[in-house]
């Protein structure tokens, strides 16, 4: 059966396609696509070691080297994990970076002992600027962004809308000086395969839902195109009760967070600056008082610094943003009259 190769890139990226990607460890923490896995072919040491006798002594010793250091057990225990990747994905194909030497062997190597899976024509390489593709064209549809105060649940609304783009999950950060995770954030290069993959899939005869969101999400940057393209979307805008607002923080940022005192100090320490230094000692008290008070006294008190953090930062700056806006809102009301409108609107 002869060796084959996958080319179609967009279909990768739809199907999440599984891929051993076989670079070094090193490599593929630069960022990949969301269906990579990494089992090298060469780990960190060994690649620099090829990659100095390249320099050295050239091609022919370099690739001597390498399966050198790929005789024995160390062949067994890496073709071990590919055969078990396989047997749990029966479509799984093979990648490393321009799609050459590392990801034949990778798949010479299994089909020498009857398992015949493709690599990937060109490799991450081709993949990434498929992506870089897609994220350009992607600035040229339809967008519509959900707008609204902190604490609206925008989130919750945008992932009940059909054809939206969480730009915010794929970020892994909720987008505020408060919104980190409790795990690190995608590189770069992730963030945007991964943003390329889901644009994708969105049905393209109908707008394109977002979340209104700044240049950076965290560390993390929006595509320069999409993001202008963003600038002039019009915009949904949620509008929730400020109480209902207050509950919905306190239950993401408090009840349903992992560590959430250190958290929260933390992202409070942020933004002393642009509170001013009493603003910032008041709320930072009413924290500790909030998180030192008994189980039933600790909600109501969670709930005055959350307030206070709304009335006198949070909804200030939301509304200065918004009024430059006003003149793209085509909507506003409750999350099922939101969800009600883009459901129309996308029709």
């Amino acid at each position: 059966m002869p060796l084959g190769l996958l080319d179609d890139y967009a279909a990768i990226l739809r199907q999440s396609t599984p891929l051993i990607d076989v670079r070094a460890p090193r490599e593929f923490a630069q960022g990949t696509v969301p269906s990579a896995v990494n089992l090298p072919l060469l780990n960190d040491d060994e690649r620099a070691a090829v990659g100095k006798t390249y320099k050295d002594a050239g091609r022919e010793a370099a690739i001597a080297l390498g399966y050198q250091l790929l005789e024995g057990e160390t062949k067994q225990t890496r073709l071990a994990a590919w055969r078990t990747f396989c047997d749990q994905h029966p479509n799984a194909a093979i990648c490393c970076w321009r799609g050459g030497l590392r990801s034949q062997i990778a798949q010479q190597w299994l089909a020498d002992g009857g398992i015949h899976r493709p690599r990937v024509a060109g490799g991450a390489k081709a993949l990434r600027r498929f992506c870089l593709d897609v994220l350009e064209r992607g600035a040229s549809r339809h967008l519509v962004l959900l707008a609204g105060r902190t604490g609206s649940g925008k989130t919750e609304t945008l992932r009940r809308a059909a054809n939206h783009v969480d730009l915010e999950a794929l970020a892994n950060h909720r987008g505020s000086a408060f919104g980190a995770q409790s795990t690190p954030q995608p590189p770069p290069v992730a963030f945007e395969n991964a943003l390329a993959a889901a644009l994708l899939n969105l049905d393209a005869g109908a707008s394109a839902v977002m979340e209104d969101e700044s240049r950076t999400i965290g560390r993390l940057a929006i595509p320069e195109p999409l993001f202008q393209a963003m600038q002039q979307a019009p915009v949904v805008l949620l509008q929730t009760e400020t109480e209902q607002r207050v509950q919905n923080i306190y239950r993401e940022y408090v009840l349903e967070a992992s560590r959430p005192k250190e958290r929260l100090l933390t992202a409070l320490a942020r933004i002393e600056r642009r509170l001013g230094g009493e603003r910032h000692r008041q709320i930072k008290q009413l924290m500790a008082t909030a998180f030192a008070a008994t189980p039933k006294a600790a909600p109501a008190l969670h709930k005055e610094w959350i307030r206070s953090l709304l009335r006198d930062y949070y909804d200030p700056m939301y509304d200065h943003q918004l009024s430059r806006k006003l003149p793209r809102i085509v909507f506003r009301g409750n999350a099922d009259e939101t969800l009600r409108y883009l459901a129309q609107s996308a029709e």
